[in-house]
């Protein structure tokens, strides 16, 4: 079996490494030549996927930014063939499925939007480890009238990698719970450390700290344009956010224990609403 991995950062890098892992060959893209040599070196690579070896792969893993995974889909989907399966690994999908799903119906193969849910606060390929997905879920955008047939040759080919559930969606569904699961997390993780206390924190905190600020360590460019795709759901969030906040602030500023009491049981209720509709 052959799998191409266009984009060779954490994401693609550690896909590479879980296929060539499983006994695939392993073709790979990078825009910076550098990374592709040293992934080719590093034994994750077998070659350079390119314009003329491109129809031979039985499975197409984009990671790339979204903008990028629709222009190198439009400028390669010619070259794609019938009986290959494309997945994108972006952390948004209307926009590039919107771009997607039409020019797989034209060229005439199959395109799937894809979300690997987990990562790192590093980046790169020398981060990138073959079980970085392994139990993690996978969010899938199937096209429009998709069967099981195509769900069980999803799960088929994405198998080496080890994913611990696959969860199909619809674009707008991911989106609009992405900017609360993920989007949200980071905003709120970045926001919080320009706090001035925060350079004093050092022997006065704990797993508190650690948990909050994770995500605020991120790669600025990646989600600026995430966010901006995703404008209208995170902006939905942030304002009910700051109107959460905004009543913390007021029971405190007018002594109100009662009414603090009040916010803090709901919260706890909720997360334990959520945490039990999860487990069953």
């Amino acid at each position: 079996m052959k799998v191409g991995i266009v984009g060779l950062g954490l994401i693609g890098g550690s896909l590479a490494k879980a296929y060539k892992a499983a006994g695939w060959t392993v073709l790979g893209w990078n825009r910076t030549r550098q990374t592709l040599d040293f992934a080719r070196m590093s034994g994750a690579v077998d070659e350079e996927l390119t314009g003329e070896n491109i129809a031979g792969c039985d499975l197409l893993l984009i990671a790339l930014y979204p903008q990028a995974a629709i222009d190198w889909t439009g400028a390669h989907a010619a070259a794609i063939s019938a009986g290959t399966l494309v997945i994108d690994c972006c952390g948004t999908k209307r926009l590039v499925c919107e771009a997607c799903f039409p020019l797989a119906e034209e060229y005439g193969f199959t395109f799937v939007g894809g979300h690997p849910m987990a990562g790192t606060a590093a980046t790169g390929f020398k981060h990138a480890t073959a079980g970085m997905f392994k139990g993690a879920s996978m969010l899938l955008v199937p096209p429009v009238g998709s069967d099981m047939a195509l769900l069980e040759r999803v799960k088929e080919l994405l198998g080496p990698v080890g994913f611990g559930r696959l969860t199909p969606v619809s674009a707008e569904q991911h989106d609009r719970v992405i900017a609360f699961t993920s989007q949200m997390a980071h905003v709120v993780s970045n926001g919080y450390m320009k706090s001035p206390v925060a350079a004093e924190h050092k022997g006065l905190s704990a797993g508190s700290y650690k948990d909050l600020t994770r995500v605020a360590w991120l790669d600025e460019n990646m989600w600026t344009e995430l966010f901006f795709e995703n404008r209208d759901n995170l902006i939905r969030e942030l304002d009910n956010f700051i109107a959460n906040m905004g009543q913390y602030r007021d029971a405190l500023e007018a002594g109100d224990e009662d009414r603090m009491r009040e916010l803090l049981a709901e919260g706890k209720r909720l997360k334990e609403e959520v945490d039990r509709s999860n487990v069953s």
